[in-house]
């Protein structure tokens, strides 16, 4: 069968290459196979590619953090899911392969009423914005959270769940072309970064009292957010597509009593949670309110085109079919 490997730390590029591997070995107790239809590239497969996120799996291997697709075969003890049913697959089932075995109790069943690429990407981005607004401040409808990279796909989600609760979002992007992304997912404000963003934002807000600030950035931008926010807030940095060191000033942290927190779905203390957090997404994906645009579908052996498309910023799928 045809699988995506990854070959050596650095240039993903050059070093994600699809190959023959054989098919997965009988599933044991509490096993199935999958039969992989639809994974995305996230710029958290791109990161461990290039060899600066958490995971570093032995070389060669299959990589990619999540996607979906049919459950073929049952080990024993298997009883919460049969052969047939649509999954996505858990955290640690590497995606990239025509077929993968995987747990059958972390699975997470996909109903036949939700858009099968959608639920592609429900495993990351998804209990990533859940858990972003659940676990650092207690918000409540018509509060601000402001956050960066307010037009990428995990803001896209994070602004959908965020607007289904009756939260108000301040979204800043780096470029003017970015804005309409933003608003389009259904930012309440967008602003473009420049010298007097803080001061726009304020006057956009009337001076709310902002208390959650989501950092995907980095670098200078994590300052301006910092800035941004009011009394008691909270800072989460949960990306780093600066891959910059973070930069914010003492003053805002020890006046605004500010608390920096870092984030990263996969700690022993949110994966109990995750379950929970998509089923929320679900209903999103199922009522049509969380649509986040795929730029274009790749098939396997386009593997170098999709990442190239991907590093430009966009959502990409690759398809197994």
């Amino acid at each position: 069968m045809k699988a995506i490997h990854l070959t050596a730390y650095g240039d993903p590029l050059k070093n994600l290459q699809l190959l023959d591997i054989p098919e997965p070995s009988k599933p044991d107790v509490g096993e199935v196979i999958i039969r992989m239809e639809y994974s995305p590239i996230d710029p958290s497969d791109l990161l461990l590619a290039k060899g600066i996120y958490a995971i570093r799996p032995e070389l060669p291997a299959v990589i990619g953090g999540q996607g979906i697709g049919i459950v073929e075969e049952l080990g024993t003890e298997v009883t919460n899911v049969k052969i047939g049913d649509r999954v996505s697959l858990p955290f640690g089932t590497y995606a990239w392969s025509e077929k993968v075995k995987a747990k059958a109790a972390e699975l997470f069943v996909i109903s036949e009423e939700l858009n099968v690429q959608q639920a592609a990407m429900i495993a990351i981005n998804p209990p990533t914005a859940v858990l972003l607004l659940d676990e650092f401040v207690k918000l409540s409808a018509g509060d601000w959270i402001v956050i960066n990279a307010a037009n990428s796909s995990v803001a896209n989600t994070i602004i959908t769940v965020a607007k289904s609760r009756g939260i108000k979002t301040l979204g800043i992007v780096r470029r003017a072309d970015a804005v309409h992304t933003a608003l389009k997912a259904g930012a309440d404000i967008v602003l473009v970064e420049s010298e007097t963003v803080v001061e726009e934002a304020k006057i956009a807000t009337d001076n709310a009292n902002v208390r959650l600030g989501l950092d995907a950035v980095s670098g200078e931008a994590s300052g301006i957010l910092a800035q941004i926010l009011g009394l008691d807030s909270h800072l989460v940095t949960y990306a780093v597509l600066s891959l910059q060191p973070m930069v914010i000033s003492a003053v805002d942290i020890i006046f605004k009593r500010i608390t920096l927190h870092g984030f990263w779905m996969f700690l022993p203390q949110y994966l109990p949670k995750l379950h929970k957090a998509k089923e929320e997404a679900a209903k999103l994906i199922a009522d049509g309110s969380l649509n986040v645009p795929i730029a274009s579908i790749y098939r396997l052996d386009q593997i170098a085109e999709a990442v190239a498309h991907t590093e430009k910023g966009e959502k990409v799928l690759l398809s197994f079919e």
